[in-house]
């Protein structure tokens, strides 16, 4: 654990960051996911979202299908535990949010608490994205940009990008981040 209570599970990993055309296959994917997610926690899982590059139609993203679900409490171990059971391995634990992901790294789920400003943020963001062609097309021109560059670790990646993130989320009405 560092000092802010994030446990990176397997450490930091660099990989290449390969972007590719928007794929009629990512929400059939995030179907199949959500059937999974929702068999393995049941009630617990008050909302399941697709989020990220793959929810947006015609956005160039890394073929990894985002989700997002929202519980009462992301902290509880019977969460993680759940969806370890039902084959995601853990990555990330942190105070109010677990991410897990498959053994083959192409879908990330990103539990949080389903009232947290995250979940809303995400949610915003998306829509934003797919109801706005600029927006889309500035945030696309931006990521082809970063995955030519060679990144110590994903997470710098993301975060390279957050500036714009920040801009968009702000545009869209979007709190800003209690963190």
């Amino acid at each position: 654990m560092t000092a802010h209570g994030f446990e990176l599970i397997g450490g930091r990993e660099k990989r290449a960051i390969v972007l590719v055309p928007s794929d009629p296959a990512w929400p059939e994917r995030f179907v199949r996911e959500r059937a999974r997610i929702v068999a393995a926690l049941g009630g617990a899982a008050r909302l399941v979202e697709h989020i990220g590059s793959t929810s947006v139609p015609g956005l160039v993203a890394k073929p990894i299908v985002d989700v997002l679900v929202g519980v009462d409490d992301p902290d509880d171990d019977r969460i993680a535990d759940a969806l370890v059971t039902a084959g995601y391995e853990l990555r990330v634990r942190e105070p109010g949010h677990r991410m897990v992901r498959t053994p083959a790294r192409d879908v990330h789920v990103h539990v949080w608490r389903s009232d947290d400003v995250e979940v809303e943020r995400y949610l915003r963001f998306r829509d934003r994205l797919r109801a706005d062609a600029g927006e889309r097309a500035a945030y696309a021109a931006l990521k082809q940009r970063l995955a030519l560059l060679d990144w110590d670790d994903m997470n710098d990646y993301a975060e390279a990008k957050s500036a714009l993130v920040e801009e968009i989320l702000a545009r869209a009405g979007a709190p800003p981040r209690d963190r």
